[in-house]
């Protein structure tokens, strides 16, 4: 396939703006936590929070996550030789995996990747959620191709956790092995 139809995501978790009033974080998690608990969905007030958590304004220092998913973005891209990069958050932040595929779709992708930035097993955002959202949009867009680079190989992110480690263990050079 021309790179010029292929696209990137990088999904993160998404973090709760340190200016965002507390009650409201509380209010939403016990909505989602009973929503789940009844398997029903979301309410009118769910997605009211959700949404206004979602694009409460940010900077560095109010979500330095966000701020970190970012500037993992821009190390990322140089790696993908123009195949256009876009982010997405599960939850707390905008653009949801949703509204990235659509803008992706909306500007010609035919086949987009979704890596998640989350590299360890166990989690539900990764192994549940995503998944989910991608059999749902699969659905919704049946002429594009999308593909979840998941599970990570552990034995490539514990190359790299090891190569990373022997930075800050200079003495303990020779110890740490190579991936």
């Amino acid at each position: 396939m021309d790179t010029s139809q292929q696209a990137v995501i990088l999904v993160g978790h998404g973090g709760v703006p340190k200016d965002y009033p507390k009650e409201l974080v509380t209010k939403l998690m016990r909505l989602e936590a009973q929503r789940r608990a009844s398997g029903t969905p979301a309410t009118s007030e769910e997605i009211e929070l959700d949404q206004r958590i979602r694009r409460w304004p940010r900077t560095a220092q109010t979500d330095p996550y966000q701020t970190g998913l970012e500037s993992l973005a821009t190390r990322l891209r140089p790696f993908l030789n123009g195949i256009p990069l876009a982010l997405a958050y599960n939850e707390f932040c905008t653009p949801t995996l949703e509204e990235a595929v659509a803008e992706l779709v909306g500007v010609g992708a035919q086949e987009i990747t979704v890596l998640s930035s989350m590299l360890t097993p166990g989690g539900s955002h990764s192994e549940l959620e995503i998944p989910e959202t991608l059999q749902h949009l699969r659905a919704q867009y049946p002429l594009v191709t999308l593909r979840y680079a998941w599970p990570f190989d552990l034995t490539m992110v514990g190359s790299m956790l090891a190569e990373h480690l022997r930075r800050f263990m200079p003495q303990a050079t020779q110890s740490i092995r190579q991936g």
